[in-house]
């Protein structure tokens, strides 16, 4: 079974890559291209955080029950080239929305569908396995349909903001 601190060594030269890129759509193309699935990168960390929510140690802090829970896994520092590491764990068949949030300095985001038709409405639609990459300045719900999945995300600094207000239906 993986440990979260497998799961971090892992990110870390993968970090180390992406640490001077911005976050938005051609960061997201790349990341798509490059770490998609089928690759080690995505296999390895896909696998990883799976075992990492089986085991209890990610995305295991409940927002809205059993279906909306995530985790800090590690806090920004140098060796992580000042990202933080998070894990949110989310599961609706019909469309759900998560707590609506900012990401001042963008997000990086690995998709990882635990059942086969489920998607996260990421920048472009929404999306399956694979990467999405909010771009700086960025404000959204996250949101989830068609079953469970797991979205690992990266944020420069650390930083993301949950004191902004939700634009007007």
């Amino acid at each position: 079974m993986t440990t979260a601190r497998e799961l971090i060594d892992r990110s870390i030269p993968f970090l180390g890559e992406v640490k001077n890129r911005t976050a938005g759509a051609e960061l997201e193309t790349w990341l798509n291209d490059t770490y998609g699935p089928g690759s080690g990168l995505y296999e390895d960390l896909a696998r990883m955080i799976k075992d990492g929510v089986r085991a209890g140690w990610a995305a295991n802090v409940e927002v809205e029950g059993r279906k909306y829970r995530r985790s800090r896994i590690a806090e920004p520092r140098e060796d992580l080239h000042y990202f933080s590491i998070t894990a949110v764990y989310m599961n609706s068949a019909e469309p759900f929305r998560g707590q609506y949030h900012q990401h001042p300095y963008g997000e990086l985001n690995l998709v990882v569908p635990l059942d086969a038709d489920a998607r996260l409405m990421g920048p472009r639609g929404w999306s399956g396995p694979g990467w999405t990459a909010p771009g700086p300045g960025s404000h959204h719900y996250p949101e989830v349909k068609g079953g469970a999945l797991i979205a690992l995300f990266y944020l420069p600094a650390g930083r993301i903001s949950y004191d902004i207000t939700a634009p007007a239906a």
